[in-house]
């Protein structure tokens, strides 16, 4: 993985007062505000496991003392900014990690209460969690029902490949206590989600864990994210793939794993099951834009808070270049239009005419930045690295998401494809 220059926070951070954010959050024009969103790390980069794959392990922050969490001043100004900030009727309020449990649940009802205190009329607020579930109990999700939570639980598939590099600090597998929290919050009836790291443990098995974790799990939102580690620092990638880690994916793997998924799906699991990436393709073919920041034409809009304030562009950008601004000292609306993450944003049009020419640039405008290492096999640098991959997986739904989309503009259920012979 790239090294992660070190961040110094040794200068005081002066605080604006409560009664001057008002005065300017009033003044902001919200129609002119587009919809936003902030992962909150309230424990930083800290975790109590020891994944192998975890790309936020390096961050190497100055600032992180062992008992160094978000602080009761930062809390409210996160809540109170998104809630004041976002224009349309529901904020979302996101806590990821790290992990973010570390704190203790009396953090989160010090949020929940804030969240009472600035919440106007008409506004609701979407509280969100991503954790490994290791230190989940009773006393937890009975605050998640009650707050109506919406809990992403961690978890590769099968105890063997989930155990791969899903292990604590001592070197233990983690799979029994992550399904022992996953019934724990089918006990209390939170709404919970799966994300799934593919790797090169899993890769080959897409039908397999799809099963699993649809039959055995009983999830019913499923998010597969492909883990790709650069391993040569800013030295481009061949098409041979050569320079990334053993624990990554490959890119016709990937692609590959999505197709296995898929084939079971649309034939099965249409309207019972929710595959984002599936939800995410059928806006493309829509002609929406899509839900994902990855598949979008600009990217920007999604934020990352750090326990001391320090705002970055994106969660695979959290370093010196790409630190923003700090919500101590700013307002969050104002460095979200700031002239820097604009720059930031737009840098994600910029593809190699490889990508500009592709039947499939309106489904994929280049995937995430952070995977965009390698040369095209005439020199020319920036497809990304699971473009085969992707181009494979689009080609195989593009019937299909014909249909759907034929479906819905007729106004009929998408489920009806499940009828119909692709």
């Amino acid at each position: 993985m790239t090294p992660i220059k070190k961040i110094s926070t040794t200068k005081k951070i002066k605080s604006t007062t409560l009664s001057e954010e008002s005065r300017s959050l009033q003044e902001l024009d919200h129609s002119q505000t587009e919809s936003f969103h902030v992962m909150a790390k309230p424990a930083g980069a800290r975790c109590n496991l020891s994944c192998s794959y975890c790309f936020y392990r390096s961050k190497d922050f100055r600032h992180q003392s062992a008992n160094n969490f978000m602080s009761e001043q930062v809390l409210e100004k996160y809540v109170s900014q998104v809630i004041a900030s976002e224009p349309t009727d529901q904020a979302t309020i996101a806590w990821q990690g790290g992990e973010p449990t570390l704190l203790g649940v009396e953090f989160y009802r010090k949020a929940a209460n804030l969240a009472s205190k600035y919440l106007p009329r008409g506004k609701r607020i979407q509280w969100t969690m991503q954790t490994n579930g290791t230190l989940l109990n009773d006393d937890w999700c009975d605050f998640f029902r009650q707050n109506g939570y919406l809990v992403g639980i961690s978890l590769d598939g099968p105890q063997e490949v989930h155990d791969a590099y899903r292990k604590d600090s001592q070197g233990n597998g983690t799979f029994v206590e992550v399904i022992h929290a996953i019934e724990l919050l089918k006990k209390h009836e939170v709404d919970f989600n799966v994300l799934c790291c593919v790797h090169s443990a899993n890769g080959n098995m897409g039908l397999g864990v799809y099963r699993f974790l649809r039959d055995n799990v009983g999830s019913r939102y499923i998010q597969f994210i492909p883990v790709v580690e650069h391993a040569m620092g800013n030295r481009r990638l061949s098409q041979t793939c050569d320079l990334v880690t053993s624990r990554s994916v490959q890119p016709m793997q990937w692609g590959q794993f999505l197709i296995d998924v898929f084939d079971e799906w649309v034939h099965n699991d249409v309207g019972e099951v929710f595959v984002l990436i599936f939800d995410w393709a059928l806006a493309s073919w829509l002609g929406l834009e899509s839900p994902a920041c990855i598949f979008q034409r600009k990217c920007g809009r999604a934020l990352v808070l750090e326990q001391n304030g320090d705002i970055y562009s994106c969660d695979h950008f959290v370093n010196q270049e790409n630190l923003i601004g700090n919500i101590q000292t700013q307002l969050l609306v104002k460095i979200l239009s700031s002239k820097k993450q604009s720059k930031f944003g737009a840098r994600k049009e910029n593809l190699p005419i490889y990508c500009e020419k592709c039947n499939f640039r309106f489904a994929c405008n280049g995937e995430c930045p952070k995977n965009r290492f390698t040369s095209t096999f005439t020199g020319e640098p920036g497809p990304n690295y699971l473009c085969a991959g992707y181009k494979r997986f689009f080609a195989h739904i593009d019937k299909s998401m014909q249909i759907m989309a034929c479906l819905v503009s007729l106004g009929r259920p998408v489920e009806e494809i499940m009828n119909i012979r692709c």
